[in-house]
């Protein structure tokens, strides 16, 4: 009897799933990864807001204005690349957000 639970124990054991946390990107870690991308960085500099500031804004930011951010970032198109205007307006998106 106890090789037979000892046996269903094992078999419990090794039939849940692992998990692991640490694979799946925050929204926090996702905004500060856009942020550090070569062409935003280039235009918020180009707006008056070093990088390293805008990395710190995120910082400051509550859970909820992150995840409304990663929201709205979430919803644009995906592609290739993002047209000027685009990226304009995630800009202007994490600006107006990093200022509430």
């Amino acid at each position: 009897m106890k090789k037979i639970l000892g046996g269903l124990l094992l078999a419990f054991v090794f039939a849940v799933p692992q998990t692991y946390a640490g694979l799946v990107p925050t929204e926090r870690e996702r905004v500060k990864a856009l942020i550090e991308r070569p062409e935003v960085a280039q235009q918020m500099e180009k707006m008056g807001i070093p990088a390293k500031e805008a990395l710190a804004r995120v910082d400051a930011m509550t859970d909820e204005e992150v995840r409304s951010l990663a929201g709205r970032l979430d919803a644009l198109p995906a592609g290739g690349q993002i047209s000027s205007q685009t990226l304009l307006l995630i800009c202007l998106l994490i600006i107006l957000l990093l200022l509430i």
